[in-house]
């Protein structure tokens, strides 16, 4: 059976992984995020320590703005001092296979539609909801990437006139619908809201309750104009969405078009906390691309 190597670059810690063409993590290594040569030579030696004469391919998940089509990562927010670096290139040259770069939310989007929750659609939509909030389209059974790959931007578009900041944007969706929004509240993380929540604390339920409204706003726009039968959405919503989907679903009946909303079935990512392994496994493996 064919093997792949998947490289999940994230801006605190990353994951170097070996694993199969049914989306199956074979091994597994992880470490911490550092300066861009340290990291990168850290990457280049993991991939060498789980090399075997099965691996075809090379795939890298990682956060934008990057060049797909080029292999170049050109200085996420989250990756000081990654400017401008050709990593499939440099990963080909040393290893001498195939090696692909894809934003993570695309990623992350064709892994749960081949092997998680989106797994029967022809038309999803996957929201990360993490650190960030962006999308992953697929339409028709095919990652739709835009005419310069920044489809699915979607924690860009504007909540309020002024407001938390997030992706840049005083007021943007990413602003409320992400972890670094959650904290602008500042009552902690969003595990620590979720801890507040669970306690019975008034003002933690409130702020979920609050970001359950905004994400329904978003997901009613998502609806009405792409038609989707289902949106998967990840990170903080599969660990706290008990939290949010009350209004979150209130603010769909209000705003959504029925015939639209009638097909359309939103659930937490499938794959859990592997998400971002088989993602990168996925990028190599050039599924729906």
């Amino acid at each position: 059976m064919k093997e792949y190597i998947g490289i999940d670059i994230g801006g605190t810690k990353c994951a170097v992984v070996r694993g199969n063409e049914k989306g199956q993590i074979l091994e597994k290594f992880r470490f911490i995020t550092k300066d861009h040569a340290t990291t990168l030579q850290e990457l280049f030696k993991t991939v060498q320590r789980l090399w075997s004469e099965q691996i075809v391919a090379i795939g890298v998940s990682c956060g934008g703005p990057l060049d797909s089509k080029k292999g170049i990562i050109l200085g996420p927010p989250n990756l000081p001092g990654w400017d401008y670096v050709p990593i499939t290139s440099r990963l080909t040259q040393q290893f001498h296979v195939p090696a692909y770069l894809e934003n993570d939310a695309n990623a992350c989007a064709i892994a749960e539609w081949r092997f998680g929750a989106g797994q029967g659609c022809e038309n999803m939509i996957f929201l990360t909801f993490g650190t960030g909030l962006g999308a992953g389209l697929i339409f028709n059974g095919k990652l739709y990437q835009g005419a310069s790959g920044m489809a699915g931007e979607v924690g860009h578009i504007r909540l309020f006139e002024h407001g938390h900041m997030g992706f840049g944007k005083a007021g943007s969706y990413e602003g409320y619908c992400s972890g670094g929004g959650i904290a602008q509240y500042g009552l902690g993380s969003a595990e620590k809201l979720s801890e507040l929540a669970v306690a019975g604390d008034a003002a933690a339920i409130k702020i979920w309750e609050q970001t359950g409204h905004y994400l329904g706003r978003l997901i009613a726009i998502l609806i009405d104009i792409l038609n989707p039968e289902r949106i998967v959405i990840g990170s903080i919503f599969m660990r706290s969405g008990q939290f949010m989907t009350e209004t979150m679903y209130q603010t769909l009946e209000a705003e959504t078009l029925s015939a639209s909303q009638k097909v359309c079935t939103i659930v937490p990512a499938g794959l859990g906390e592997a998400l971002g392994d088989v993602a990168a496994l996925c990028v190599a493996m050039r599924i729906c691309t």
